[in-house]
Formats: C-alpha cells, structure tokens, sequence
C-alpha cells in the first residue's frame, strides 16, 4: 500500500512524516519527493526532499522519471515539487507526502486499490501561526508567501477537491504526537 500523507501548508506533515518512520520505520519504505525550491533551515538532502536545480529537474522530466509534478508561482519564483517513480515491491508498504493532484496521480498509476490518501487538519488559526514561527526562523522571512500559500490552501483543498477521494482517512494534527501515531496506527492497521 502507498500512504500518501497530503495536507495545507504547516498542517503537520513533515512532523507526521517523520514521525510515523520513527516508530514505524521498518515496515515503510520512505519515499523522498524532489523539488526545486530553495532548502530550509534544518532541512536534509534526501531526507525531507531531494533538491534539484532546475536543469537537474529538467533532465529527470525529458527522461521520463517523473511521475507527477506541479509548480507554484511563488514571492521567490517559480518552485517545483515532483514525485520520481518509483518500483513497488509485493507486500511492502510505502509513505509519501504528496498534494491532492500528486495522489490522483499515483493512483492513476498504481491503482485506487494500491493507494490510501490521509488528509492532515489543523483548526486555521493554529495552522496559521504554525506557518509564521516556521517562517520566523528562516533567514530571510518572507511573510507575503506565507499568505499567498496560507490563501492558496483554501481552493487547493476545497470539500469538493476532498470529496474526490471518496477512501479519504483524517488525522487531525493538532492532537498531541501520541495521539496523531494513535490515529495512524489505526490507519495502516485497518
């Protein structure tokens, strides 16, 4: 099974993600998506994603290693998100944070049967001041972006896009950590 963790912006995701490996690292296999964006402070080359410069973005495109991609027009320029393809191997299970359009896409080509998507919430207030500590702490804040993703959010995962996924699980992410590995589990044991 392919668990696709999608979610808006500071709902929780990369903290989920990783937290879900820790406890169940052995029985995932992490899948790292690429993007062309500049790293953040703390991230880790394969780790939280793969950095690519453009042309090394464009090389994978034209070679056809690209699943799914989407782009965003951001304060900073244009930033692209990608998943490469990966092999599925019988009995193994994999985790993946994704969007929306990243999990049609991998269901399209893994099949509805191979693929759970797990929508993270987060009340809008809490989510917001999420996104304005993390930005904090960059080093060069930039606070128009974070309204423009924050804004973004709303259409992006509109009850009618949800409603798309009529398997859609929840887990919401402003429990406490414990809790959020609660619901998981309950997930990936179903």
């Amino acid at each position: 099974m392919i668990y696709c963790l999608v979610g808006k912006s500071c709902s929780g995701k990369d903290t989920l993600y990783r937290a879900i490996l820790d406890r169940y690292g052995r029985a995932l296999t992490a899948v790292v998506p690429g993007t062309t964006r500049p790293r953040r402070a703390g991230e880790r080359d394969g780790a939280d994603y793969r950095f690519f410069t453009e042309a090394e973005y464009r090389a994978c495109r034209d070679a056809g290693h690209i699943l799914e991609e989407r782009q965003y027009h951001t304060t900073q320029g244009l930033w692209r998100y990608f998943t490469l393809r990966f092999p599925v191997e019988p009995g193994q299970d994999y985790l993946l944070i994704t969007t929306l359009e990243g999990a049609h896409a991998l269901i399209r080509h893994y099949g509805a049967e191979g693929v759970r998507v797990v929508y993270l919430t987060v009340p809008d207030r809490e989510r917001l001041e999420r996104c304005i500590r993390r930005e904090a702490a960059q080093q060069r804040p930039d606070y128009a972006e974070v309204c423009r993703r924050f804004l973004a959010d709303e259409q992006d995962f509109s009850p009618e896009r949800l409603g798309e996924f009529p398997a859609l699980s929840t887990i919401d992410t402003s429990s406490p950590p414990e809790e959020c590995l609660t619901q998981w589990r309950r997930i990936f044991e179903a």
